[in-house]
C-alpha cells in the first residue's frame, strides 16, 4: 500500500511538470505563479480490493500500465485513469462485468473512462485560474473606477492589464468579448470561452469564495471585478509578510463584507452634512477670504472622524494629527471640535492680537482638545499640530510629538497614542522629507508604531498636471519602500472611503505599521478661494462644474433606499446651520486674538495660569563635588560584568578616570556630568543624529559595544542612580531634515526633557534648514509654543576644506531678534534678556561652561532653542580643560570671559581688546605669548553670541579705556559673528570708538580645501590681531 501510495504520487508531479512544459511552448512568457498542485489521487486504503499483500503487485501493474495501458487488463485501466482524474475514495475501482453483464453497462463502463477529463488540461486550467486571481490582486487597482470626474486614470495610465478580463462594467459588450477572446481561446491563459460556466477549485489565497471552495469561472470573475475594480483599488502584493497580505485579501475579497447598517448610514451622512454645510458656510460669509476649502473632498471628514472612531475603539485615547492648509478649518470645526465661534472670529480683520509675536494665519494654527468619543464612549485627546506653508514639514514633528507622548506614558507598543497624517497629493510625491519620515518609520528609537496617512488627492498641484507631477503611476508610491499597504478609494463613494478608513485603522491596530488611504476627489475651486483654475485646468474645470457634490448624491441614494426621507435630510441641515449662525453671532463679541488659545502642546503646570514663567531667576548650574566624582568613575568604568570593550576604548576610558583624579574635565566628561546630574534630577535626556552614540571624533562613546557578543551593549549613562530618568542615545537615519524635525516634535511634548540633535558637521544642519527657518526659529513668535531643543553643530577652520569648516553661525545669528541700535534696560538682565529672545545661540571655549549651559537649559523658567556651536580640535587640546572649581555650587554659565592675566591687572596700559568666541582664543593666547604681549593686548571671550550680553561687554570696554577695540573671527569677513557683533559692540560704547577687524578676507566658500593656505590665512589674522599699528592709517 505505502508503495502504491508512493506511485500515486510519483504521477502527479510527473504529469504536471509535462503541463508546465507544454504550457510554456506553446505561450508567450509572462510571469505566473504555480501553487502547488492538490492530490486528487484517491487513498488506497478505501479501494476494496487493496491489501498489504496485495500492494506489491499493483505497483508492478501500475507502471506496465504507464508503460503502456493496453498492457493491463480493461479494469485495471479504468482504475489508474479514475484515481489520476482525482475520483473520490472508493469509486476508482470498478469491478469487471460478469458474463451475464449486457453490453449497455460495459458501453456505460467505457463512457465513463472517456469522459474523465484530461489530466493536463484540468492542471493547466487551474493554474490559469490562479493566476488570473493574482492577476486580480496585483493589478486591479489599475482598472478600479477612482476619479470621480471620469477624466483621469489615478495611476495615468488609460491602458488596461493585460492579464485581466475586465468586465461590461468597465468596457462594452463587444470589447469585453474581444478581450475575453484574445485571453482566453488559444491566448494567455489558455481557457475556452466554454470554461466561463466551468466550476474551479479556489486556492488558499483567496476569499472570494466565502464559505464555497470552488465556484464557476464566470463568478469568479464578478467576485474579483468587485473587490479589486469598483471604487476601491488596493496595493498590497509587494508586501512580503503572508499573514499581512492573506488579513487584506480577507477584508476586500469576502463577499458581502462591505455592509453598513441603516444607522451607520445616517451616520455618515450627518457627518457629510456638517463637513458640506460647514464649507457653505464660510463661503457665504466670507466670500473674498482665503480659506484653502475642502470643497471636492468633503468626504475627509468622515473619513479622519471614522478613523479616530475605530483606533478609539481598539484602544487608543491620544491621536496626534498633521495636515496642509486646504481642509483645515474644517477638521478644527468637525474633527477636532474648536469652538466654531473661535474660528469664524479669525477672519474679523478688526481683530487685536493678546499675545506678543507675529501669530499666524488661521490655516497655519494648530489645537489640542481632549473630548469624549460619541461612537465608543471613550475619553479621546486629538493634537493637530501648527505648520508653515511649506507642504509635509510637520511630518516629522508630528511623529517625534508622537514618539515622546507614548515615551511618557510608557506605550511601548503604540496602543495608546497614534499619529495621523494628511498630504495633498503633489507634496506626497514631490517632497523629499516625505521619503525620510517613512525612513524612521520602523526604526527602534523613531518607530510609532504605525501612522495611518490619509492622501486628499485633488488630481492637481496648485496649477500642474499629475502628469507633469510625478514620474510614478500614483502619488502614494513612494509609501511602497516601507511595505506599506495602499488602499485607493473613489472619495465620491461614501461608504468606500469609510469601509476603507476602517480597514486602515484595524491594520494600524492588527500589525503596528503604516498604512495609506489614497482619496481620489477633485478640488472645486482653484489653489485658493481667489484663483482662477479655468486658465492652466480648462477641460477639468468645466467637469466639475457639472459635477454633483458627494452630499447630494449620497443623500439620493440613502432616500432611495428608504434609509432617511427629505424632510429627516432637510432637517439635518437646518440643524447644523443654525448652529453655525449662533456661533457667528457669539463670534462678533470677541474683540481680541488669543493665539494661546490655539496651542498644540499645552505644558500644564510648567507656567502660572495666565501662561507666564514663575520666576524671573535662574538656580546656580553648579553640582557638589561628591556628584561630579561618581559621575566622573562610572563615565570612565564599564558597569556591566563580563562584559568586553575594545582595547582603544580602555585607553580612553583610563584617561577619564585620571581626570576625575586630579579634578579637571575634557569637552566629552563636562557632557557626561551636564547629562548625569539632569538625569538624577528626573529630567529625560534623548540625544539623537548621526552617530552620536560614539561621536563623530571618536570622543563620546555613550554605547559600549562588548567585543566577544554580537549587538549586546551598555549605556553606562543609565547605570548612575537608583531612580534616575533614562538616557536615550541613538544614532539615527542618515537624515537631517527628518530627524531634526523629529526631535523638535519630541521636545515639543514636554519641558522637563533635554532634547538634542547634533549635525555630524555643523554644515550639514543646512540640509534641514526649513525645520530652524520655520519652526525653531519663529515658532513661538507665530504659534506661542515654546521649545527647548538643542542643536550641537560641531564648527571650526581647521585645514579640512570648504565642508567641515564653518556651522554657518552668521545665518542663526542673522535671525535673532535682538536690536543691534537699541541697549537693552532691563531688571534681571540676563534672565529677562533670554526670556525675550527667540533663541540662544552660544559659542563655549571651555568644558565647564559647556556644562552650565546644557544645565541651564533645563534650570531656566522657560524654554528657548539652544544653538551651541561645538569644537572640534578641542575635544582634545590640552588647555581646553576645566577643574572642577569651575562646577562647583554657585557657579554659572558665564555669558562672557574677561581676560584674567597681567592685561586685566594693569587695564589703562593695555592699547588693544580683541574680543573672539570659540576655538580662536586658543590660538589668540598662543601668539600672544610668542609675541610677549599680554600686557599690551587684552583677549575677551564671548560665550553667549545671542542675546547680546550688552551689560557685559560695556563694562569690558570700560575697563580699558585706552584700547583699541577689534573684533577677531577665523571666519571670513561675510560670514562668522562679524556682521553681528560690530553694530552690537559699538551700542555699547554709544559708538564712541571704532570696532576694528582680525580675520579672513571676504569669500563665497566657507574655508580653503588648502592646507598650505589655510595656515598662511591662519598666520595673516593673527598679525593682524597683534599688529598695533594695523589700524593706524583707517582711524
Amino acid at each position: 500500500m505505502l508503495n502504491l501510495r508512493t506511485c500515486a504520487a510519483k504521477l502527479r508531479p510527473l504529469t504536471a511538470s509535462q503541463t508546465v512544459k507544454t504550457i510554456s511552448q506553446h505561450r508567450p512568457a509572462a510571469p505566473r505563479t504555480f501553487q502547488q498542485l492538490r492530490c486528487y489521487s484517491a487513498p488506497v486504503a478505501a479501494e476494496p480490493f487493496l491489501s498489504g499483500t496485495s500492494s506489491n503487485y499493483v505497483e508492478e501493474m501500475y507502471y506496465a500500465w504507464l508503460e503502456n495501458p493496453k498492457s493491463v487488463h480493461k479494469s485495471w485501466d479504468i482504475f489508474f485513469r479514475n484515481a489520476n482524474a482525482g475520483a473520490a475514495p472508493g469509486t476508482a475501482y470498478q469491478s469487471p462485468p460478469s458474463l451475464t453483464t449486457s453490453l449497455s453497462t460495459l458501453s456505460q463502463a467505457q463512457s465513463l473512462v472517456q469522459a474523465q477529463p484530461n489530466v493536463d488540461k484540468l492542471v493547466e486550467d487551474h493554474l490559469a485560474v490562479q493566476s488570473l486571481i493574482r492577476a486580480y490582486q496585483i493589478r486591479g487597482h489599475h482598472v478600479a473606477q477612482l476619479d470621480p470626474l471620469g477624466i483621469l486614470d489615478a495611476d495615468l495610465d488609460s491602458s488596461l492589464p493585460a492579464d485581466i478580463i475586465t468586465s461590461t462594467d468597465k468596457l462594452d459588450l463587444a470589447v469585453f468579448k474581444e478581450r475575453l477572446r484574445v485571453l482566453t481561446v488559444g491566448g494567455f491563459y489558455g481557457l475556452d470561452e466554454s470554461d466561463l460556466d466551468k466550476v474551479f477549485h479556489l486556492p488558499t489565497t483567496t476569499f472570494i469564495g466565502g464559505n464555497e471552495s470552488a465556484l464557476p469561472l464566470r463568478e469568479i470573475i464578478r467576485r474579483l471585478e468587485t473587490a479589486y475594480c469598483q471604487h476601491i483599488g488596493v496595493e498590497f502584493m509587494f508586501i512580503n509578510d503572508l499573514e499581512q497580505c492573506q488579513w487584506i485579501r480577507q477584508k476586500f475579497e469576502t463577499p458581502g463584507i462591505m455592509q453598513f447598517t441603516n444607522e451607520e448610514k445616517r451616520t455618515l451622512l450627518a457627518r457629510l452634512v456638517r463637513s458640506t454645510r460647514f464649507e457653505e458656510f464660510l463661503h457665504r460669509k466670507w466670500s473674498s477670504e482665503k480659506r484653502f476649502g475642502l470643497e471636492g473632498c468633503e468626504v475627509l471628514i468622515p473619513a479622519l472622524k471614522t478613523i479616530i472612531d475605530k483606533s478609539s475603539e481598539k484602544g487608543v485615547d491620544y491621536v496626534i494629527m498633521g495636515m496642509p492648509h486646504r481642509g483645515r478649518l474644517n477638521v478644527l470645526a468637525n474633527v477636532i471640535r474648536k469652538e466654531l465661534e473661535q474660528i469664524f472670529c479669525q477672519f474679523d480683520s478688526k481683530l487685536e492680537a493678546a499675545d506678543e509675536g507675529s501669530g499666524d494665519v488661521k490655516y497655519h494654527l494648530g489645537m489640542y482638545h481632549r473630548r469624549i468619543n460619541r461612537v465608543t464612549d471613550r475619553n479621546i485627546t486629538l493634537s493637530l499640530v501648527a505648520n508653515p506653508s511649506h507642504l509635509e514639514a510637520a511630518d516629522p514633528v508630528v511623529q517625534g510629538k508622537t514618539k515622546a507622548e507614548q515615551f511618557y506614558c510608557g506605550d511601548t507598543e503604540g496602543k495608546k497614542v497614534m499619529s495621523i497624517l494628511l498630504h495633498g497629493d503633489a507634496a506626497f510625491a514631490g517632497q523629499g522629507i516625505v521619503y525620510e519620515t517613512f525612513h524612521l518609520s520602523d526604526l527602534p528609537s523613531y518607530t510609532t508604531h504605525g501612522t495611518v496617512h490619509v492622501v486628499v488627492n485633488n488630481q492637481i498641484g496648485f496649477t500642474t498636471d499629475p502628469r507633469m507631477a510625478r514620474s510614478s503611476p500614483y502619488p502614494t508610491d513612494v509609501a511602497r519602500v516601507v511595505n506599506a499597504p495602499i488602499f485607493h478609494v473613489n472619495a465620491d463613494d461614501p461608504e468606500a472611503v469609510v469601509y476603507v478608513c476602517n480597514v486602515a485603522a484595524e491594520w494600524r491596530s492588527t500589525f503596528h505599521k503604516d498604512v495609506v488611504v489614497d482619496l481620489v476627489c477633485y478640488r472645486r475651486n482653484g489653489h485658493n478661494e481667489m484663483d482662477e483654475p479655468m486658465f492652466t485646468q480648462p477641460l477639468m474645470y468645466k467637469q466639475i462644474r457639472k459635477q454633483k457634490p458627494v452630499l447630494q448624491k449620497y443623500a439620493e441614494l440613502l432616500i432611495s433606499q428608504g434609509v432617511v426621507n427629505q424632510p429627516e435630510y432637510e432637517e439635518e441641515i437646518a440643524k447644523y446651520d443654525k448652529i453655525c449662525e449662533e456661533a457667528h453671532a457669539r463670534s462678533k463679541d470677541e474683540k481680541i486674538l488669543h493665539i494661546k488659545h490655539w496651542l498644540d502642546s499645552p505644558w500644564p503646570g510648567f507656567f502660572t495660569l495666565d501662561g507666564q514663567p514663575r520666576s524671573m531667576t535662574c538656580p546656580s548650574t553648579g553640582l557638589n563635588e561628591e556628584d561630579l566624582t561618581h559621575i566622573g568613575q562610572v563615565a570612565s568604568s564599564v558597569p556591566v560584568e563580563d562584559f568586553t570593550i575594545h582595547g582603544g576604548l580602555s585607553r580612553i576610558l583610563k584617561t577619564r578616570g585620571e581626570m576625575v583624579k586630579n579634578r579637571t574635565v575634557d569637552w566629552a566628561l563636562a557632557e557626561y556630568m551636564a547629562f548625569g546630574s539632569l538625569l538624577k534630577e528626573g529630567i529625560h535626556i534623548r540625544l539623537s543624529g548621526q552617530d552620536v552614540e560614539r561621536g563623530t571624533f571618536s570622543h563620546r562613546h555613550h554605547v559600549l559595544h562588548d567585543q566577544n557578543v554580537d549587538k549586546r551593549t551598555c549605556i553606562p549613562m543609565n547605570h548612575l542612580w537608583p531612580n534616575q530618568a533614562p538616557y536615550t542615545v541613538c544614532n539615527s537615519s542618515l537624515s537631517e531634515y527628518g530627524v531634526l524635525g523629529f526631535e523638535l516634535g519630541f521636545a515639543m511634548a514636554s519641558p522637563n526633557a533635554l532634547v538634542l540633535w547634533e549635525a555630524q558637521f555643523g554644515d550639514f544642519h543646512n540640509t534641514a534648514q526649513c525645520i530652524i527657518d520655520q519652526f525653531i526659529c519663529p515658532g513661538q513668535a507665530k504659534w506661542v509654543r515654546q521649545n527647548g531643543i538643542v542643536l550641537l553643530l560641531p564648527h571650526g577652520m581647521e585645514g579640512m576644506g570648504p565642508e567641515h569648516s564653518s556651522a554657518r553661525p552668521e545665518r542663526f545669528l542673522q535671525m535673532c531678534n535682538d536690536d543691534p541700535d537699541v541697549f537693552p534696560k532691563l531688571d534681571d538682565f540676563d534672565v529677562r534678556q533670554l526670556y525675550e529672545c527667540n533663541w540662544i545661540v552660544v559659542n563655549c571655549s571651555t568644558p565647564a561652561n559647556f556644562f552650565h549651559v546644557l544645565r541651564r537649559q533645563i534650570l531656566l523658567p522657560f524654554r528657548k532653542p539652544l544653538i551651541i556651536f561645538t569644537p572640534k580640535s578641542l575635544l582634545r587640546h590640552p588647555e581646553a580643560r576645566s577643574s572642577f572649581d569651575d562646577m562647583l555650587p554657585g557657579t554659572h554659565f558665564l555669558r562672557v570671559i574677561p581676560d584674567s592675566g597681567p592685561a586685566a591687572q594693569n587695564p589703562e596700559q593695555v592699547k588693544r581688546v580683541l574680543f573672539c568666541t570659540g576655538k580662536v582664543y586658543y590660538d589668540l593666547t598662543r601668539e600672544r605669548k610668542a609675541r610677549q604681549m599680554e600686557a599690551d593686548v587684552a583677549i575677551t571671550r564671548v560665550e553667549q553670541l545671542s542675546p547680546f550680553p550688552f551689560d557685559l561687554l560695556q563694562r569690558e570696554a570700560q575697563k580699558y579705556p585706552a584700547a583699541e577695540l577689534v573684533w577677531c573671527q577665523e571666519e571670513h569677513k561675510n560670514q562668522g559673528y562679524y556682521d553681528y557683533v560690530k553694530p552690537r559692540l559699538r551700542t555699547t560704547i554709544n559708538r564712541a570708538k571704532p570696532v576694528w577687524y582680525a580675520g579672513r578676507e571676504p569669500a563665497a566658500a566657507p574655508a580653503t580645501g588648502n592646507k598650505k593656505t589655510h595656515l598662511t590665512e591662519l598666520q595673516r589674522l593673527l598679525d593682524t590681531a597683534f599688529n598695533l599699528d594695523a589700524f593706524k592709517d583707517l582711524a
